[in-house]
């Protein structure tokens, strides 16, 4: 910029100067608005990866240390004492009519309503007693028998009947598909039976849909998410949960597995870059809070984690299995995605933020990221609570019926247990923004301050040197044409 000023004159700027200027000002924009982050230096990838490298390497250890071996009890005796692991084979529903049920055997139950007292079993009218030829006050009650066709398998062509009371939660449309139990030891009218509901269809079409959206939305980010979708699940479905099966302690278990699957996920998902490290340094700092809450008042509040059937049933069948632990492993679990989101942004957000306005000090960018972490605390916690509240509602209806005072339902453990966890999860993700944009701040600072700060000093030098030139170079124009001027009114006197 100084040898073109010495160049040419001040009253003329070079068109090669303005030319250099709007290009510089597109390629800054381009480099930051769509290119990858601005790279730190040596000394600070060096201070990242001396607290990274020793936490991966220690998450590698407790993989290997902790990787399920050998087969699962259940496995090893050829039964899991679930109906998950029956014999299953497709089956579909050929026609369904409608038949008396007394014809056919079937005795319909009307569900029983709060405040009946067994009024269904004395008989009144309407309510599935047992007075009357059909048990239904004298009215036939209609129930559907499907036939139902096996479709695989080596008794393929094989029909047997089905019949579905009036009160069923689930009927049959002819050309269903199902999936059918297979029984061998049972009678062979009883050897087969419906098991549930083929969803295959309906489940891969909106896994594509998902897959779509994402990989037309988000492009090349996009898949790499995909990928480490598919990575998460897989350390979850192979190390996590047959870990937790075999006897391993279930919070370090998650730690571990949850460590594992950050790491994928982030530095896939976003590359290996600074800006990446320090969300993964806000997230795990994070998981520490939240895991240090949470064993806290699982304990104080002498939660037991087993509150539902899926974990009594879990605990019968492997009473080793500390259910605690499982309680604390499912909240660490359960952040771990959303706490990603938020470094994730906020880490972004303060690099965005100091490209824009390099001359800002610390102070002003950490409020202006700060800025945009509450908005974000706001809608996450949210969302946080609302999940849990989705996912117990039916929970939520039993209290209302019951007509329980909201003390009485809060410190129940089946809710405190919910509430625990809510709170716990949203206390960390809360406090990762702050965490997290500190870390951003202190990384972009402490990094690029000096340089920043005198590329800019000396462009607004010279821009303030250069700045009058445009205004002054016109004038020997007007000079002249103001001489010529007088000359031809000298020359017409």
């Amino acid at each position: 910029m100084t040898a073109i000023q010495q160049d040419h004159p001040p009253e003329q700027p070079h068109p090669s100067e303005q030319a250099q200027g709007h290009g510089h000002g597109h390629s800054h924009g381009h480099s930051h608005g769509h290119g990858p982050a601005t790279p730190v230096s040596a000394r600070l990838r060096k201070i990242i990866a001396a607290v990274l490298i020793p936490f991966t390497v220690a998450v590698v250890a407790g993989l290997i240390v902790l990787w399920p071996g050998g087969t699962p009890d259940h496995k090893a005796h050829g039964r899991s004492g679930l109906g998950f692991d029956q014999t299953t084979v497709a089956g579909r529903v050929v026609k369904v009519e409608e038949v008396n049920c007394a014809d056919v055997n079937a005795q319909p139950q009307a569900p029983t309503e709060p405040g009946q007292d067994g009024a269904a079993q004395n008989g009144a009218p309407g309510q599935g007693g047992s007075s009357g030829p059909s048990g239904q006050g004298g009215k036939k009650s209609v129930c559907e028998k499907a036939t139902i066709e096996v479709t695989s398998g080596k008794d393929k062509g094989r029909t047997f009947p089905e019949i579905v009371q009036p009160n069923a939660s689930r009927h049959f449309s002819a050309g269903q598909e199902l999936k059918l139990a297979y029984a061998p030891k049972a009678p062979k009218e009883l050897q087969y039976s419906v098991s549930d509901v083929d969803r295959s269809m309906p489940m891969a079409l909106l896994a594509g849909l998902f897959a779509l959206a994402v990989v037309v939305v988000g492009r090349l980010r996009g898949v790499f998410a995909l990928v480490a979708l598919a990575i998460s699940f897989g350390v979850l479905t192979l190390f996590i949960l047959p870990a937790i099966l075999q006897g391993s302690n279930p919070l370090v278990v998650a730690v571990v597995g949850g460590s594992a699957i950050m790491l994928i996920a982030l530095y896939m998902c976003h590359g290996l870059t600074a800006r990446t490290s320090v969300a993964v340094l806000g997230t795990l700092v994070s998981l520490l809070l939240i895991g240090v809450l949470g064993s806290l008042f699982i304990g104080w509040a002498s939660l037991t984690g087993n509150t539902d059937d899926q974990t009594g049933l879990v605990h019968g069948l492997y009473p080793n299995i500390e259910i605690r632990g499982l309680l604390l492993a499912g909240v660490i679990i359960g952040s771990l995605g959303v706490l990603d989101d938020v470094t994730v942004t906020q880490t972004s957000a303060v690099w965005e933020l100091r490209d824009a306005d390099p001359t800002t000090s610390r102070r002003k960018l950490y409020g202006a990221a700060m800025r945009i972490g509450r908005d974000h605390i706001a809608s996450v916690v949210n969302t946080l609570v609302l999940a849990y509240a989705g996912a117990s509602l039916p929970l939520l209806l039993l209290f209302s019926i019951a007509d329980s005072g909201v003390g009485t339902v809060a410190t129940s453990e089946i809710v405190a247990e919910e509430i625990v966890r809510t709170l716990v999860g949203s206390i960390g993700l809360v406090a990762s923004v702050p965490v997290t944009t500190a870390l951003a701040v202190l990384v972009v600072s402490a990094d690029r301050t000096p340089a920043a700060d005198g590329g800019a000093k000396r462009a607004a030098d010279a821009g303030g040197a250069q700045a009058p030139q445009p205004a002054q170079a016109p004038q020997p124009a007007r000079t002249g044409r103001g001489g010529r001027g007088r000359r031809r009114r000298a020359k017409g006197r």
